[in-house]
């Protein structure tokens, strides 16, 4: 059986050189040239956009003044900046909102590696499964659907991964005022320092405060985490070193600055006990 398989399989590579012989061309050197020469196209234009960007900036290398393409330099980097959301460059828009929706600690695995690597090893084995010399679309249906939905796919994510708003950190800070009166705490300082600084370290990357943030890994909204009457200074504890109560999840935020800090969060999480 295997036999007869790799017979009708030679006789069919042999049916296809008699075919380009009679009717068509070569991939070596015909169609191999002309991926070379689009090639050198795609790279030409790139160098050429890359020159356009270098020398039609007016001034010297540090110049901020724009070219035909942009500046070369704009405002030099913060690394303590707050006000910073982090985004991949659009090609990934649609990886970035999938992780959105794989957002659980049980399926972001789903997100980061089972979904793309199962659309890789589909796409590596595909040329091995599919041995059909029909090239013809109207006549591949499952391959055009498959296609069809994978473009659909990919562009939804990518319009979604491109038009998703995640709350700048001033952004946030902005709502402390609301949160202090809506909780209570507006006459306890620390309370609102505490807001503050829960607000600046990016806290509401993952949890939810009266409808600012988002819920990402499993974090609890902490609107209301004060009910429980734990303390300030448990909270204070959680927040330094969420590691001796389990969390293995929650950054560790024992380096805010000063133990005042940690107390000020301690205190703010604790008279949160939900709106009044």
């Amino acid at each position: 059986m295997a036999s007869r398989a790799l017979d009708e399989r030679r006789a069919q590579f042999q049916r296809y050189k008699e075919d380009v012989k009679e009717r068509g061309k070569p991939f070596y050197p015909y169609a191999m040239f002309h991926d070379t020469v689009m090639s050198l196209v795609v790279v030409s234009v790139i160098v050429g956009l890359a020159v356009i960007w270098k020398f039609t900036v007016p001034g010297d290398h540090t110049s901020t003044k724009p070219g035909l393409l942009g500046p070369l330099y704009t405002d030099k980097a913060d690394p303590g900046t707050t006000n910073f959301v982090p985004r991949p460059d659009w090609y990934f828009y649609f990886l970035f909102y999938l992780l959105r929706i794989f957002k659980w600690p049980e399926s972001v695995i789903l997100g980061t590696v089972g979904i793309p690597t199962i659309l890789l090893m589909i796409m590596l084995a595909l040329p091995f499964l599919d041995l059909r010399r029909e090239r013809r679309l109207l006549r591949r249906p499952v391959a055009i659907v498959a296609a069809i939905l994978t473009v659909l796919s990919m562009g939804v994510l990518t319009y979604k991964g491109a038009t998703a708003k995640e709350a700048l950190a001033s952004e946030v800070v902005q709502a402390v005022p609301t949160w202090a009166k809506r909780e209570g705490f507006s006459g306890n300082p620390q309370a609102v320092a505490g807001a503050k600084l829960f607000a600046q370290s990016g806290c509401t990357a993952c949890h939810t405060y009266l409808g600012t943030g988002s819920s990402n890994l499993g974090a609890p909204d902490l609107t209301a985490i004060g009910k429980g009457n734990q303390g300030a200074q448990f909270f204070s504890s959680y927040v330094s070193n969420p590691r001796q109560f389990g969390n293995k999840v929650m950054p560790v935020f024992g380096n805010l600055g000063s133990q005042q800090n940690i107390h000020n969060i301690g205190v703010f999480l604790s008279v949160s006990k939900g709106p009044k």
